[in-house]
């Protein structure tokens, strides 16, 4: 290559990095997100048992999420609100539950509630009160579970999340909770929930006549 041909490159270089320069300084610093993008998850859950905590007696740990979220309600010129449920179908066999599954060694057990609930139900939000500690035996497996559940208030929902393909969700009410949630356990976590909701709108309303 000529001592005429690299000067000339170089030039050329250097013209198209001046009329660039504008361009660059006007793109944002901070990461831009497309709108679509929002809504998406990470598609990857965690799989295997390597991490799985277990406690003394040899008991699976296991935590879960019941989702809700309110919805408002016009009536009579005065407006009101309902509690609604998120509920979602079992990988095996008929039913609805509420997310839930293993505990792992390298996270909170808040974070695990938080994390098992994005993976299965495709939500998240503000994780509240523990509504409780359940004793029960696997269907599938000969193993007792130990679970624990949280209310968690929906503030997100995702359009893609990890189990998409193989489950269904579905908002209901109270009633429709209460008669299609097939587990036990889950059910009970159901009624603490809603003694601690009636509970906390007392409280609200008391506070409203002081």
């Amino acid at each position: 290559m000529t001592g005429f041909s690299v000067s000339l490159i170089v030039s050329n270089l250097s013209n198209v990095a001046s009329y660039l320069s504008p361009i660059f300084e006007t793109i944002p610093s901070t990461k831009v997100v497309p709108a679509q993008i929002e809504k998406v998850v990470s598609l990857v859950a965690r799989t295997g048992r390597n991490l799985q905590r277990y406690d003394n007696a040899g008991y699976r740990q296991v935590v879960g999420c019941v989702p809700y979220r309110y919805k408002k309600q016009q009536a009579d010129g005065a407006q009101s609100k309902e509690i609604e449920l998120l509920l979602i179908s079992a990988q095996k066999g008929k039913g609805m539950l509420f997310p839930k599954g293993g505990w792992e060694m390298d996270e909170s057990m808040e974070e695990a509630a938080l994390r098992e609930t994005i993976e299965e139900a495709g939500v998240t939000g503000e994780l509240e009160e523990r509504l409780g500690k359940w004793q029960y035996k696997s269907k599938r497996q000969s193993v007792i579970h130990e679970g624990y559940m949280f209310a968690l208030r929906v503030d997100q929902e995702y359009e893609r999340w990890p189990e998409a393909e193989t489950r269904q969700r579905r908002w209901v009410g109270l009633d429709e909770a209460r008669e299609v949630c097939q587990n036990w356990w889950m059910r009970e976590a159901l009624e603490a929930f809603v003694n601690l909701k009636c509970k906390a709108e007392e409280v609200e309303v008391e506070d409203d006549d002081v």
